[in-house]
């Protein structure tokens, strides 16, 4: 014949303890992993914001991503005015070739750094080609240009 209790519940985990109840041990890691999906959240909503320096309206292409093999390249960025950027900084047109020269020098950069070129759509085309034409004569040859992804 098994024996029945008659409703009383044993209050600890062991019969050892004498009815007291014992603090758990175990962390509870659902409240952490609650806030490291908020936080996955946050950063991946603010990354995309953190990349472009200089607001400028990109044109759409059908064009494949750019896989990263330089470490660091190059930004430049022409708005609709026709303003030159380097990174964030404005540099006149005439000058734009000396401080590309000058930035390779003095990372003794021995093979060629590789130069995007994010130009505003209500550009004249004759304005970013012109630019091209600036900075292949000048000898830098690896010069991307940046759009959309449709």
């Amino acid at each position: 014949m098994a024996s029945f209790s008659g409703g009383m519940k044993d209050r600890s985990r062991s019969g050892k303890t004498g009815g007291r109840f014992r603090p758990m041990a175990d962390m509870n890691v659902i409240p952490m992993n609650d806030v490291m999906l908020v936080l996955l959240v946050v950063f991946m909503v603010s990354a995309p914001l953190m990349t472009a320096g200089v607001p400028v309206d990109l044109p759409d292409s059908k064009a494949k991503s750019i896989t990263m093999e330089d470490n660091k390249p190059i930004e430049l960025t022409m708005d609709k005015d026709g303003n030159i950027y380097l990174a964030e900084t404005q540099v006149k047109r005439g000058a734009l070739v000396t401080i590309l020269k000058a930035t390779m020098e003095s990372n003794n950069a021995e093979d060629q750094p590789r130069i995007y070129v994010r130009a505003d759509q209500a550009l004249d085309y004759g304005r970013v080609m012109a630019l091209l034409g600036e900075l292949n004569a000048a000898g830098f040859n690896k010069v991307a240009l940046i759009t959309k992804q449709k």
